[in-house]
């Protein structure tokens, strides 16, 4: 049961706070990212953390040092998707193709996604992008993710959202969620954005509209995670489009 359901069904210990859709429109216009505060519950958060150590329900691992990614490790899912995850996929997609749409007109991209997530995925698919991006991260001490995109394909959805699984302070510390804003003839600006267990962080993928004193331009953005000083930090990975 998604995060967005799961408040309505009132099942217990399955209790997420409403997202506020104003307030993170508002904050992605200002600022490339917003949070969704309390998204998922302790307990299920804990459970998906849990997945990673099971070897169904993925497609492939990938060892961060052995691509020059920085260190640690994560597993894309394979299709079918564990339930909650395909259906935050589902739930959220509506609310942020309305904001991206809006945002490619700004930028004067010809580019509409679809109102349901299912038919972007079909565009996605026809399109040879027929793996799930979906993903599970997991750091320990020493590890890092280093700034970048994830872009998959020609069929790119333009925000993406991260959930942290494990709690800051109790299961590690350090490790940091990361954002680097790159604007035409500027010096880029990092935003480091604190997150909570269950929090959730949306941000763009790869651009985003800014308005300037002669009109709107595109900034360019990446994310990444910085150095895990003790513990383990989990994260579930929540891509829009699939990959080729």
């Amino acid at each position: 049961m998604s995060a967005l359901t799961m408040r309505k069904a009132k099942e217990p210990g399955m209790e997420a706070a409403k997202v506020d859709w104003p307030r993170v429109e508002q904050d992605l216009d200002a600022q490339g990212f917003a949070r969704m505060p309390e998204l998922l519950p302790r307990e299920t958060c804990e459970a998906i953390a849990a997945l990673y150590d099971k070897d169904a329900g993925f497609r492939s691992r990938i060892v961060m040092a052995r691509h020059g990614f920085g260190k640690g490790e994560y597993k894309y899912f394979s299709y079918p998707l564990p339930p909650l995850v395909g259906e935050l996929r589902t739930a959220l997609y509506p609310d942020l193709a309305r904001i991206a749409n809006r945002w490619n007109m700004e930028m004067g991209i010809d580019i509409q996604y679809p109102k349901a997530h299912a038919d972007f995925l079909e565009q996605c698919h026809a399109a040879g992008q027929t793996r799930p991006t979906p993903l599970l991260l997991k750091y320990e001490a020493g590890d890092y993710n280093c700034l970048h995109q994830d872009l998959y394909g020609d069929h790119v959805f333009s925000l993406q959202v991260a959930i942290l699984l494990s709690e800051p302070g109790r299961d590690f510390d350090g490790g940091e969620f990361v954002l680097t804003e790159q604007r035409p003839r500027m010096q880029s600006r990092a935003a480091v954005v604190p997150l909570k267990q269950g929090d959730a962080v949306v941000f763009a993928v790869h651009h985003r509209p800014v308005r300037g004193s002669r009109g709107t331009y595109r900034v360019n953005l990446r994310h990444g995670v910085s150095e895990i000083r003790s513990g383990h930090r989990y994260t579930v990975g929540i891509i829009f489009h699939d990959a080729e």
